[in-house]
């Protein structure tokens, strides 16, 4: 995935979560299914951001960024405990 793939990618999951609030507002979503949702989604931001701040890190140190993948959930989300 290139950096246009990702960025593309973030936009389309940036756009569900404001339609998910928007349906959650009018009452066509539960709370539950809300949040359950929009902690998917979180997790996919976090993975599309480590994974284009990887691959620009990579470019600039003159490697190749096509070598970086996607971390795995619980690596990308535990970097703060």
């Amino acid at each position: 995935m290139d950096e246009k793939e990702i960025l593309k990618r973030i936009d389309a999951y940036v756009g569900e979560e404001q339609r998910l609030r928007e349906r959650y507002q009018r009452g066509d979503l539960g709370r539950d299914e809300e949040h359950r949702r929009l902690e998917d989604l979180e997790v996919a931001l976090d993975q599309c951001w480590d994974l284009l701040r990887r691959r620009r890190a990579r470019l600039e140190a003159g490697e190749d960024p096509d070598d970086t993948g996607v971390r795995p959930p619980d690596e990308v989300e535990g970097y703060l405990q």
